[in-house]
């Protein structure tokens, strides 16, 4: 087994909608925001090469599909894909990967699959051997939003995905396709959103998408304005911490500035806190 995070596209967003309701006086504790107050936000990956070989990709980040306004409207940082880059770092292309899991089908975690902007072309998919697994709810809410996420998604994805006949739609009742991989499923953030859980030599690693998005929101009320429900956000991200930590678990960050991975840790105030751990 090998695993490596990889960095996608960065972008800046602000602050305040990151941490919700937490005022500025706390979350400026933990990371610094610039003079538009937005802060710096990493959009990265997971790939897990299984010991038979098998290439599997968590997430594939924002990329760059955005057009110029777009991406200066998200803060996008680099012009280049990312993920596409740093996979060709390890040796590999997009068509290497076997599956491409998606917690969620929001454009910071699934802008990925598409390949960059042109202005006389319209996107296509990336990763065009992968089967893409997404949970059922969440695909059947992707469709048809609520107004009040329906920016976070991108219809045209969508139907490449379909069109694609490689979408693999799970539940609570399916069997995970890999072996050695769990899902969990959360409704906090958005409506079915999919928590995958590795089993390692090292223990539990899950990879905790919007539900955890880094270091700071495993603070238990710390919440993001993004999300759909936080109070039952809160409730999911309590049962999820309360359980790696009994089984010796890490979580995979996936927009931290800096840190990728960490070890559930709780103080003597019952506070669940990050302990910097490696992937291996």
């Amino acid at each position: 087994m090998q695993l490596f995070a990889l960095e996608g596209n960065r972008q800046m967003l602000d602050g305040g909608a990151m941490f919700g309701h937490a005022p500025k006086a706390l979350w400026s504790r933990w990371v610094t925001a610039d003079q538009h107050n937005r802060i710096p936000m990493a959009c990265r990956c997971l790939l897990w090469i299984t010991e038979d070989g098998q290439k599997i990709l968590f997430e594939t980040g924002i990329g760059n599909f955005f057009p110029p306004a777009m991406k200066a409207r998200y803060g996008v940082i680099e012009d280049n894909h990312c993920l596409v880059d740093n996979l060709a770092g390890l040796g590999l292309v997009p068509d290497d990967i076997d599956f491409v899991i998606l917690s969620h089908l929001h454009f910071d975690h699934a802008g990925g699959l598409l390949s960059g902007w042109q202005s006389d072309q319209p996107p296509r998919l990336l990763f065009s051997r992968a089967r893409y697994i997404t949970g059922k709810q969440h695909f059947d809410h992707a469709l048809a939003p609520h107004l009040r996420d329906q920016a976070s998604f991108l219809p045209e994805l969508n139907r490449l995905l379909v069109a694609s006949g490689r979408l693999l739609l799970v539940d609570e009742q399916a069997a995970s396709p890999i072996d050695g991989l769990r899902f969990h499923f959360s409704q906090g953030h958005t409506p079915g959103m999919l928590l995958s859980e590795i089993d390692t030599a090292a223990g539990p690693l899950l990879f905790a998408a919007d539900l955890i998005p880094g270091a700071a929101w495993m603070h238990l009320p710390i919440t993001m304005g993004y999300d759909r429900c936080a109070e039952r956000l809160v409730d999911e991200k309590a049962v999820l911490l309360q359980g790696l930590l009994a089984r010796g678990g890490r979580l995979f960050f996936t927009h931290d500035d800096q840190l990728a991975c960490a070890r559930v840790a709780c103080d003597d105030r019952q506070r669940f806190y990050a302990q910097a751990a490696p992937l291996m």
